[in-house]
């Protein structure tokens, strides 16, 4: 028993039994001194919960995955705040929603969060599933993936989706991994098929260079990461009523102990949240060269951007970089200087609303995606734009 990290293994009237949390992991079969637990691949017709039983998810439709009805958000939230890609997955889980005829849930975990189950409500959720406990306060990986596991396996929703945030990236593949499913990861769109009534993820593969429609369809529940910045964030419409159905779970003490939350110790402008952006890529040459960048954010009130070729030589750190293996971004200005625009680049940036592209090669490809091009030395339009800007704020 005590060689089962999940705890998933009690004896009853001297038998021993797996419980529905049991993973399968095989971790109890080499140790049991009786050599009478064994671990077999089976495929999905012959495997017990094909038909809908026993731990982890279900086998596909003709196997009684009819029981496994609705779209649920996972609604992660920071001191009680629900954070702005759960409102972008209600708006599209919403539409997943309607084309299935089903329910859109959220589900909410913490402790006093009651005001985010409302906002919830308010942004579409039509039900939302709150377990609020001390223990949930903030986010640890074994104690949430052991909840959420607990509502999936109780309620089967057929469609989970997370936020393809640095939470929604650690938490997703725990429970996948518990509930025996897919999970599609970083996906960039969202469609039903109605007739087979699968989720259709599509997400970038080879580096950006194709787009990969991807499906799950012997296992549910269908689970996706969703990237931030890519999908219309959902309508907030007070009018609207909802069920708030509240659940205590018995918690089980994770094997890592958090110590402490340290919280940001200066305002900065977030990055994912800006409305205007201006970025610096190889083309600035040095790390003291950001400064000019710097320059023109202070003025526009902007948030400070970079491309991955200027955070891997180390002129800025890595949370500033915007592209496909940084943040993705939506911004209403997004302004690149001496940035070429690699597709991994534009891939994290190429939604903005207007693009301004600032580079002394005519052939760069930013400039087939830019609104407005300025072909022309950086150091020498960059600080022009900001004298400008300033006197014209100064005016």
């Amino acid at each position: 028993m005590s060689t089962c990290p999940y705890g998933a293994i009690v004896v009853r009237d001297g038998v021993a039994v797996l419980l529905d949390n049991c993973t399968h992991c095989g971790a109890c079969a080499g140790e049991c001194p009786a050599e009478a637990i064994a671990i077999e691949e089976v495929n999905a017709e012959t495997r017990p919960e094909a038909a809908g039983e026993g731990e982890g998810g279900a086998a596909g439709p003709e196997a009684g995955a009819d029981r496994w009805r609705g779209v649920w958000v996972f609604a992660e939230q920071r001191r009680g705040k629900p954070s702005s890609v759960v409102y972008e997955l209600l708006g599209e889980g919403r539409k997943l929603a309607d084309d299935l005829g089903e329910e859109l849930s959220a589900v909410l975990l913490g402790h006093n969060v009651d005001d985010a189950a409302n906002e919830l409500i308010a942004h579409g959720a039509e039900k939302v599933y709150i377990v609020d406990d001390p223990a949930l306060a903030d986010f640890q990986d074994e104690p949430y993936a052991q909840v959420i596991t607990e509502l999936v396996q109780e309620y089967k929703p057929s469609i989970f989706l997370l936020g393809a945030t640095t939470i929604g990236r650690s938490l997703g593949p725990r429970v996948a991994a518990r509930l025996r499913t897919g999970l599609t990861a970083d996906c960039t769109g969202l469609a039903i098929d109605k007739e087979k009534r699968l989720l259709l993820q599509t997400r970038p593969a080879f580096g950006g260079n194709i787009m990969a429609t991807i499906l799950c369809p012997d296992r549910r529940p269908q689970m996706a990461t969703v990237r931030h910045k890519v999908m219309k964030r959902a309508a907030r419409d007070d009018a609207r009523r909802g069920e708030i159905i509240r659940l205590v779970k018995e918690i089980l003490p994770p094997r890592a102990r958090l110590v402490r939350v340290v919280e940001e110790t200066h305002q900065m402008v977030n990055l994912a949240e800006a409305d205007i952006i201006v970025s610096g890529g190889r083309g600035l040459g040095k790390a003291e060269n950001f400064r000019i960048i710097e320059d023109l954010a202070r003025v526009l009130g902007a948030a400070v951007g970079a491309s991955r070729a200027a955070v891997d030589a180390g002129w800025i750190p890595y949370a500033h970089q915007v592209g496909q293996t940084g943040k993705t971004v939506c911004p209403k200005i997004y302004i690149a200087c001496g940035i070429s625009g690699a597709i991994q680049h534009l891939a994290g940036m190429g939604s903005s609303d207007i693009i301004v592209a600032i580079n002394k090669d005519p052939s760069a490809p930013i400039f087939n995606v830019a609104t407005y091009g300025i072909v022309g030395d950086l150091f020498e339009v960059v600080p022009a734009l900001t004298a400008e800007l300033r006197k014209s704020a100064g005016d």
